[in-house]
């Protein structure tokens, strides 16, 4: 079993940065890949970036690459979404997902756990 609990959201100006965290407790966070979703009313989960067990391979959205980064330290039980140049259109909850599989996925049913979400909203 594993609990995630992200951090960091908040209200920014269009063209800022926000840091999310997700510390993770429970057992083994370091066997899981992590990633993040958002979501937005009325419309289904969306792939933001996803990180591999061993933080080697790396895989975004193709609405935030550039703009986001992805990291973790299995040490700490954390992963990190660092966003940057944010938009209107990136306003959303952002939730932190793991999934058992040392890789990762781009589909939120492949996760096995989840965070309660961390709301962002970007002002333009």
């Amino acid at each position: 079993q594993v609990q995630l609990v992200e951090s960091g959201g908040g209200l920014v100006q269009a063209g800022g940065s926000l840091r999310l965290s997700c510390v993770a407790s429970g057992r083994d966070f370091s066997t899981y890949a992590m990633a993040w979703f958002r979501q937005t009313p009325g419309k289904e989960r969306e792939f933001v970036a996803r990180i591999s067990r061993s933080g080697m391979v790396r895989n975004y959205g193709d609405s935030v690459k550039g703009r986001f980064i992805i990291s973790r330290d299995n040490a700490k039980n954390t992963v990190a979404l660092q966003m940057s140049s944010l938009e209107a259109e990136d306003t959303a909850v952002y939730y932190c997902a793991a999934d058992s599989d040392p890789i990762g996925s781009n589909w939120p049913r492949d996760y096995d756990y989840w965070g309660q979400g961390t709301q962002v909203t970007v002002s333009s």
